[in-house]
């Protein structure tokens, strides 16, 4: 199953709880990650913006570099679907490129497309949810 995880989701993971479980599934080799060269700039502009834990920011910094779960897309169409935050477009356009199945956010805006296509757009919760329902 493929995923597009936005930074709220990678941001909260580092504290645990539910984004942590989702991070979790990755690592497992149970999800596989989808992203965009502008989406990692992003995680790392946020992770040293907001002073997250070191050993945390290297840990993902390795796990891009060497992860077989991940997959990398730098083409895709620009698209305009998220009202008040065109920023978040981005999540969208790499889950479309690379044919993600979820997206998974905190952002209300985001949320508020709930699905393009096939891609649905959930809750860290509502994911792990249908995640253990489907498995």
């Amino acid at each position: 199953m493929r995923v597009v995880i936005d930074t709220n989701v990678f941001v909260s993971s580092a504290r645990g709880g539910l984004p942590r479980k989702v991070i979790d599934l990755v690592d497992e080799g149970k999800l596989t990650l989808c992203i965009s060269p502008e989406i990692v700039k992003e995680y790392l502009r946020v992770f040293q913006r907001l002073r997250i834990d070191e050993r945390y920011l290297q840990k993902l910094l390795l796990y891009f570099e060497e992860a077989d779960s991940i997959l990398i897309d730098a083409i895709y169409t620009k698209l305009q679907l998220v009202e008040g935050d065109p920023d978040d477009d981005k999540f969208i356009e790499c889950a479309a490129a690379l044919k993600a199945d979820y997206i998974i956010t905190g952002d209300k805006a985001l949320l508020r497309v709930s699905n393009y296509k096939k891609i649905k757009i959930v809750t860290p919760k509502q994911f792990l949810d249908l995640f253990y329902n489907i498995t």
